[in-house]
């Protein structure tokens, strides 16, 4: 199985994960043949033991182990303590305008304060250093499941009574609308891969070891005044991001 060349599908690289001397990895190969295995086996279905695995293979139960890790690590499986390996459901997609999701999430608060701002964010609200910000933070879950974690940094002074009259686990954007008549119109987001810190990786659920997408995001009103500025951590292994360049 060391020598066999996997044609590509529609969408992918011609090359992806062959090196220039196009010998492929037997983990790779392996790799590819659980891709075509999980496709056909569908959403939420046991994939089959190691052993087995290399026994259809017809190579070792390391190489099946790398492939499986690695599949599981990209979200395409999920483990299941002491019950199995399993077809993972399809990635969720977050649009990048807007702050729209792409899904209908829910939030739980962990964190609802006044601190005093510092700089760089003390600039970016547009405030003076050491006038009071509301921090919002909040677990992020979709589908039953934890996803992601979202801490928010809002002037005080233009939002009154935020901390007292919003109800965290709905959407703070419709509740600036609807109370403070302010409407996001634009908003500037940078995307990065970190890992979790420990204490994040408790909140949402996950092994420290998980990549994770790093949001960055500054929004504004119509009249270019910032809003808030939002930092969100979402789980490598279910999410994609989707950006619509214009020229």
């Amino acid at each position: 199985m060391s020598g066999e060349r996997r044609h590509p599908k529609q969408g992918e690289a011609v090359h992806a994960g062959i090196p220039e001397h196009g010998r492929v990895p037997l983990y790779f190969a392996v790799r590819s043949r659980l891709l075509d295995l999980i496709q056909t086996l569908g959403e939420g279905s046991a994939l089959p033991s190691e052993r087995d695995l290399a026994d259809l293979f017809d190579v070792s139960r390391l190489a099946v182990r790398q492939a499986v890790g690695e599949l599981v690590l990209e979200g395409r499986l999920t483990r299941r303590q002491g019950v199995g390996t399993f077809v993972a459901p399809p990635k969720l997609v977050r649009r990048m305008a807007l702050s729209n999701l792409g899904f209908e999430p829910t939030r739980a608060l962990v964190t609802l304060e006044h601190l005093p701002a510092a700089n760089p964010l003390a600039a970016e609200l547009g405030v003076r250093v050491g006038a009071m910000i509301v921090h919002l933070e909040r677990v992020v879950s979709a589908h039953g499941d934890r996803i992601g974690l979202e801490s928010t940094y809002l002037a005080a002074e233009r939002f009154p009574g935020l901390a007292d009259r919003f109800d965290p686990t709905g959407s703070l954007h419709d509740h600036l609308r609807e109370v403070f008549d302010v409407t996001v119109a634009d908003a500037e987001e940078r995307v990065e891969t970190i890992l979790a810190t420990p204490r994040e990786a408790q909140l949402i659920g996950v092994s420290q070891a998980l990549p994770m997408l790093l949001l960055n995001r500054l929004t504004r009103d119509a009249d270019g005044r910032p809003i808030d500025r939002a930092r969100s951590l979402f789980r490598g292994d279910r999410f994609s991001i989707i950006a619509t360049l214009r020229e």
